[in-house]
């Protein structure tokens, strides 16, 4: 079970409270799911229960008790517990690790976007400045990833960063008639073209808009200390253990892992909403700060992929890989969200 199939989950169960009589709400259009927060348990939360409790005319608990009897004995719900004032923390099934590869190896590094355009036209405009311009290209990638039409204008633009950082506008001078979102995130401190695009764009979209960022050397450092190191890192090591799985023998396959890391799991389930919500907000550093805790994750879990000493390729290892390659998968789409190459070796 994915994330968006939990949702529908929950909004099923709902619906069969309603119907049941047990509650007197209008069924909401969307129910929210995440990773369980302080105190929380399980692989996903949701605070239905409270958003239900007033509409409902009853305590927060009482409708998350009325709810949990609904999801409890769901395939793919192996556990229901409820905790804090009415938060249902749901444990799922072996499958659902899975269903959720399979989704993401499946989509590819589209996994997060529209299946088509949504009819919404964007407009962006930004200063002549580099770092605006560079925030404002991501921007309109993430927004067209979400199925809107973009188009983006600055007051004025050096063809260097074409080359060097692949930026692009649609159009040079003052905003059009019809006021576009503008985009003025605090300047730079330094020239971050020396850096490479990589390193560059990377140093200027990591940070949140109204931070400023840091133009130096550290961007450049192979070590662990370097979130994007770390980051094309993980790319680059999932890439390598397809290649050293097929000199054994064998490819992924999705399948019950039973070690698998939870964060990483929710991390990858948690993908499109990070996509949507930066497309929202306009914030493409949301995207960066996701990839590395995407890498975080998934760093300790990839050495324990491959058969080690005499063992023969299994279902498990399979099944590891394929999670393995949707990690690197994911990576690579948020990266080139924002512009940056995702190489094989690294």
């Amino acid at each position: 079970m994915t994330p968006a199939e939990l949702s529908s989950t929950v909004l099923h169960a709902v619906r069969r409270a309603v119907d049941a009589g047990e509650l007197d709400v209008t069924v909401p259009a969307r129910a929210v799911v995440a990773t369980p927060g302080p105190g929380g348990c399980g692989d996903y939360a949701t605070n239905i229960a409270l958003q239900l409790a007033r509409p409902a005319g009853q305590p927060p608990y009482r409708v998350a008790e009325v709810l949990r009897s609904y999801l409890v004995g769901v395939d793919g719900v192996a556990d229901v517990v409820l905790t804090g004032p009415g938060f249902l923390n749901i444990s799922l099934g072996g499958a659902a690790p899975a269903a959720l590869v399979e989704e993401i190896l499946s989509a590819g590094t589209r996994y997060g976007h529209a299946d088509a355009p949504d009819g919404s036209v964007v407009g962006l405009h930004c200063p002549h400045d580099l770092r605006a311009v560079v925030v404002a290209d991501a921007v309109a990638r993430v927004l067209r990833c979400q199925g809107a039409l973009v188009r983006v204008t600055a007051e004025g633009f050096d063809r260097e960063w074409t080359a060097a950082l692949g930026v692009r506008v649609d159009g040079v001078g003052p905003a059009s008639a019809s006021p576009p979102v503008t985009v003025r995130p605090v300047p730079a401190p330094a020239d971050p073209l020396p850096l490479g695009r990589d390193a560059a764009r990377w140093a200027l979209l990591h940070p949140a808009a109204h931070d400023r960022p840091r133009i130096g050397d550290e961007h450049l450092a192979q070590r662990e200390g370097n979130p994007l190191f770390r980051v094309r890192y993980a790319h680059a090591r999932s890439r390598a253990l397809t290649r050293n799985a097929a000199d054994l023998g064998f490819a992924a396959e999705p399948g019950p892992v039973p070690d698998a890391p939870q964060e990483l799991l929710a991390a990858l389930g948690d993908h499109p909403r990070v996509l949507a919500a930066a497309a929202a907000h306009r914030a493409p550093d949301r995207i960066a700060r996701h990839l590395v805790a995407v890498a975080d994750a998934a760093l300790p879990f990839l050495p324990t992929v491959l058969p080690r000493g005499g063992e023969k390729p299994s279902a498990a290892h399979r099944a590891r890989l394929a999670l393995a390659e949707a990690a690197g998968t994911v990576l690579a789409g948020g990266l080139t969200l924002l512009g940056i190459d995702a190489p094989d070796h690294l």
